[in-house]
């Protein structure tokens, strides 16, 4: 407990000359990292917060590199690309959490999950304060937990306050512990300032839950003796309460505990803090003298995605006329043949095989522990296939509809999009995706949602209008190890038919077909829209267009589209989602930027009713832009 506690007072001074930016103190808390830590195998995954500088200690993590980590220095562990505590390593099994809080929790349960599958007995602490108990993240990491025993142990540091909120204000049980009760769950209330009740507790608890995989819920009674970070201050705090804690120092009790033993004298203590000192200063030298980091376009760009060398697998001769549908469920089923540590997620799709029967037959096949049935908890189960993927599984999960990823959004942009550039590690997680309208399905299951993803740098967007794509696709999205955002249109799955390989085979991504040539115009879609231009261009056979389907949007093949218009000089680009925002824009400025002296017209964007998705046939017919498109593509033509 000296350790974090002589490095925070050093990083004080620090702050107050300017050489941090920012410091979260844990003064007075260090009982709860440094207990909860020692109790721990060095190889159980441990998910701390600002305020437990003690993990990192207690599992050894060199302090030159903690020190260049919140300097901002290259020797961090982030680079320089994000500060404080905001970082994972995997050599000391420890992941640190993001801003929001909440789906760190939902991390936890996917790494115990990955240890439950493979049959380890080993568990996962994560910690949140009382504040992120009042997250749904909580809620629903918790639910899962306990719904699927998960070995997870729940450390809440009840400090008193939320920034600077008061408990009574923030929630209305007694104690948090008390929560439990509510998930089946088992709780415990610990002294988070005797350093010996947590560790023997902790201790006897994380040996009981290897052997008996469950949750536990610990809610650990301290306090923060600092302000939420060191601007906030402390005003709000009465002396009284703040004197009533100081007289309660963890380090101080301890400290007269092994006296009183004849175990720590004060010359010991004098030399231990001695040693700390110079350890400090030496490893702080190091990360002072090491040069700043500079910027690199091509090294900073390199590191949002990480490495995938694609492989094509060509299939065998045997071909199979199949739905969309199919070729999905086809693709998805031989993934998981190939591939036995994939996990498949999503609510209804074990027994009653999803709403579109994508994954009939899976739960039979490949046991439940693999296909998974889940709680309508759609940001816990997204932050869970993280867990996943960082102990090494890979993850498909289900969106009942691409409507409901809105309860999943979190996670999706601020972590898995952004975990590779911040400190390297992969988010192998496919999030299937069944949108779009024309099936009468209303506003809250028709959207066509692509571009709230295509703009979030880290995450890949995938769109097949075709079964033979949609099956290649979703293999290479398997396969790669970032964030793939899949969507499957649902009025396609079982209208298109397709020969389509029987054997296991990949596509790349980013790279578009051009399903027709032709030198008058390019029309430019993916999804339904190119059923409708192919609808469209059948009653107009004397238009010479080429079509190009995008299939895949993030990466996006930019080549083949300007490689066209600089043909045609003319161009349309057809998207299902409402114009205003959408990736038709996006497109369309990149033409301009850079094929402007080739174009012979505007270039003309078509797609639906700035209105959300009617329910009634003809309005739905109206707010879609099928005819729109007709009559785009006729004036293009005379312009």
């Amino acid at each position: 407990m000296l350790l974090p506690r002589m490095i925070e007072e050093k990083m004080l001074v620090l702050l107050r000359q300017g050489k941090i930016s920012k410091w979260f103190s844990g003064i007075g808390q260090e009982a709860i990292a440094v207990g909860v830590a020692s109790a721990l195998e060095k190889d159980e995954y441990i998910l701390p917060m600002h305020r437990n500088l003690g993990v990192f200690t207690t599992r050894e993590v060199p302090l030159h590199r903690l020190f260049s980590q919140w300097q901002g220095k290259a020797g961090g562990f982030t680079g320089g690309r994000d500060r404080s505590f905001h970082f994972g390593t995997q050599e000391y099994r420890i992941v640190g959490m993001i801003s929001h809080l909440g789906p760190q929790m939902g991390v936890a349960d996917g790494i115990a999950l990955a240890h439950k599958i493979r049959k380890e007995q080993k568990i996962t602490a994560v910690f949140t304060g009382e504040g992120g108990t009042s997250e749904g993240d909580f809620h629903e990491a918790l639910n899962v937990a306990a719904v699927w025993d998960l070995p997870v142990l729940f450390c809440v540091e009840n400090n008193g306050y939320g920034l600077s909120t008061p408990v009574e204000e923030q929630f209305k049980c007694k104690n948090l512990a008390d929560k439990g009760a509510g998930y089946g769950m088992e709780a415990h209330i610990i002294d988070g300032n005797n350093i010996l009740d947590i560790y023997n507790k902790v201790s006897e608890l994380t040996e009981s839950m290897r052997k008996d995989p469950r949750p536990v819920l610990l809610e650990f009674k301290t306090f923060r003796r600092r302000g939420h970070e060191e601007a906030s201050g402390t005003k709000y705090v009465p002396a009284e309460l703040m004197e009533y804690w100081e007289a309660r120092d963890p380090i101080a009790h301890y400290s007269e505990f092994l006296t009183r033993e004849g175990i720590l004298s004060g010359e010991k203590d004098k030399l231990l803090r001695q040693q700390m000192t110079a350890a400090i200063q030496e490893n702080l030298k190091k990360a002072f003298d090491e040069a700043p980091v500079t910027f690199d376009e091509e090294r900073e760009l390199g590191n949002v995605y990480g490495k995938f060398e694609y492989r094509e697998t060509v299939p065998g001769p045997s071909m199979k006329n199949i739905r969309l549908v199919d070729a999905v469920s086809q693709g998805l089923e031989q993934a998981m043949e190939r591939f036995d540590d994939l996990v498949v997620m999503g609510q209804d799709i074990a027994e009653y095989g999803g709403v579109f029967k994508v994954t009939e037959g899976f739960a039979e096949k490949f046991g439940r522990e693999r296909v998974r049935n889940t709680p309508i908890c759609e940001s816990a189960i997204v932050s869970a296939a993280m867990g996943l993927s960082i102990n090494r599984m890979k993850a498909v999960v289900e969106m009942q509809f691409a409507d409901f990823v809105s309860t999943g959004f979190n996670p999706l942009v601020n972590y898995l999009a952004k975990v590779h550039y911040r400190w390297g590690q992969h988010a192998d997680v496919v999030v299937r995706m069944p949108c779009g309208a024309g099936v009468g399905a209303g506003p809250f299951h028709s959207q066509t949602n692509e571009a709230w993803f295509t703009k979030t740098p880290g995450l890949k967007v995938v769109y097949p209008a075709f079964p033979y794509d949609a099956k290649g696709l979703l293999a290479t999205a398997i396969e790669d190890p970032n964030p793939v955002l899949f969507f499957e249109h649902k009025a396609l799955y079982r209208s298109i038919y397709q020969e389509v390989p029987e054997d296991y085979y990949t596509l790349p991504l980013g790279k578009a077909s051009v399903l027709r040539e032709g030198n008058d115009i390019t029309v430019i879609s993916y999804g339904a829209g190119i059923h409708w231009a192919l609808e469209a261009l059948e009653e107009h056979q004397e238009i010479g267009v080429d079509l190009i389907d995008l299939r895949t949007l993030q990466p996006l093949d930019t080549e083949t589209i300007f490689t066209s218009v600089r043909k045609t000089g003319k161009v349309i680009i057809l998207q299902e989602d409402t114009l205003f925002g959408g990736v038709a824009s996006d497109i369309s400025a990149m033409i301009v930027e850079n094929c402007f002296e080739h174009l012979d017209a505007p270039v003309q964007r078509v797609g639906s009713l700035e209105t959300p998705v009617p329910f009634a046939g003809a309005l739905e017919e109206g707010f879609l832009p099928r005819q729109r498109f007709k009559a785009a593509l006729h004036r293009l033509l005379v312009y």
